[in-house]
């Protein structure tokens, strides 16, 4: 069952579902919650992933900055967004996200795994401007909807991967 706002906002309440959040009545939307751009970094450098992760290689990320008027151009090309929010996901529930549709219609969209059972952190996902001309976003820019899907029971094993408690 993927959770409405009236859930969302008790688990947040009473469960700190989400916090780091910049307004809580524009976020919370009917079916998920908005997601928004604390930091965006370009990649320097190549990655390496192999099946057991004892090879794993994460490229080196530079954060870009933010103009005076906390807006940032963004050419075409593939950036890392780490997001304001905080998310604490339950053992019987994940969580997915999606492009918000504005960011689709400027030529650019998001790219994310799935938030796994027991994921706690801030949130680091795929940024693509595809538009030709780029883009540009305004700091803490909302650019992604998460929606909370409840599993049927908690699970066995929870997540414990290196990601967990990412600020």
């Amino acid at each position: 069952m993927i959770l409405n706002d009236k859930a969302i906002r008790l688990l947040i309440r009473d469960n700190r579902l989400v916090e780091g959040y910049i307004d809580l009545e524009k976020q919370l939307q009917p079916n998920g919650f908005d997601l928004t751009m604390k930091e965006i970094m370009s990649f320097d450098g190549p990655g390496q992933l192999d099946f057991s992760n004892a090879e794993r290689k994460i490229p080196f990320a530079k954060p870009m900055d933010f103009s005076s008027t906390g807006w940032i151009s963004l050419k075409p090309g593939a950036y890392l967004v780490t997001t304001n929010e905080y998310v604490r996901i339950p053992k019987d529930m994940i969580a997915l996200a999606y492009t918000r549709t504005s960011l689709l219609r400027m030529g650019a969209f998001t790219a994310h795994g799935v938030w796994d059972a027991g994921f706690e952190g801030r949130s680091q996902f795929l940024l693509y401007v595809q538009n030709p001309h780029g883009i540009k976003l305004k700091k803490n820019a909302r650019v992604a909807q998460m929606i909370f899907i409840q599993l049927g029971d908690e699970v066995e094993k929870e997540y414990q991967g290196v990601y967990k408690k990412l600020i």
